[in-house]
């Protein structure tokens, strides 16, 4: 399998603080990957970094095709009173096949209301934003992932504020993506959740801890939270290695 997106070296500092350190690492095309780690490990961060929002201070982040990842970010992170309908939101995710100032046809709009059928939200097309629960605002940027159909998927956080059956549902969607061969990368806090459904799973804390097959990195126990932040996030010059299928991963 050929690598989708390629990590050389990344660093990103938030004005004097380091978010993130020397991480190196691959996606491979079609994979399934949970980031996992801590709060305050550099989830958000890397996935940021992946979109080109963050700029690394040091080191460089390749993706084989740019132009087409959907991403769905910390919805902490939106503006939920702008004044638009649930409908108008999942149709901005054509923007990339229509751009600035084409017109989003009849079939547009026919496919976004299949995408929030999808998402159980028929019957919300009109509807402002602000107007939704949090866990309904959740599937509203699922549907809007869904129309922009993108061979890479960058999800984080995705389960904020969903029931068990809305959890349940938006899986399967992550799971119907891998078996299309669609690369996804999701920020999750569920060790559960990761050992069931991912694959593959890259662990953070500041530094890369491991990433590869989720079974190793639990024999490992490097999927397990309970460790102090402090043990977990050396300084630069600490960093430790830890060997995966061959190979050291700082």
């Amino acid at each position: 399998m050929s690598c989708q997106i390629t990590l050389e070296n990344l660093s990103v500092r938030y004005g004097h603080a380091v978010a993130l350190h020397d991480i190196s690492g691959s996606f491979q095309a079609g994979s399934l990957t949970a980031i996992a780690g801590p709060n305050g490990a550099g989830k958000s961060t890397l996935l940021k970094a992946i979109m080109g929002i963050l700029k690394p201070s040091t080191g460089r982040v390749e993706i084989a095709d740019r132009a087409n990842i959907a991403y769905l970010p910390q919805t902490a992170n939106l503006q939920r009173d702008f004044p638009i309908s649930v409908l108008q939101c999942v149709a901005a995710g054509f923007w990339g096949r229509v751009g600035v100032t084409g017109a989003i046809t009849p079939e547009l709009f026919e496919q976004a209301q299949h995408a929030l059928a999808e998402v159980g939200l028929e019957g919300f097309e009109n509807r402002q934003i602000a107007e939704l629960s949090g866990g309904q605002f959740q599937r509203l940027l699922f549907a809007r992932v869904i129309v922009q159909d993108a061979p890479i998927v960058l999800l984080d956080e995705p389960f904020a504020s969903v029931d068990a059956a809305t959890t349940n549902r938006l899986i399967q969607l992550i799971l119907g993506w891998h078996r299309q061969g669609r690369t996804v990368v999701c920020v999750l806090h569920d060790l559960l959740l990761i050992q069931k459904y991912f694959p593959d799973s890259f662990v953070l804390a500041g530094k890369c801890l491991g990433h590869g097959h989720t079974h190793n990195l639990l024999e490992q126990k490097l999927l397990s939270f309970d460790l102090d932040m402090a043990e977990l996030c050396p300084g630069p010059d600490d960093a430790a290695h830890v060997k995966h299928d061959g190979h050291d991963h700082a």
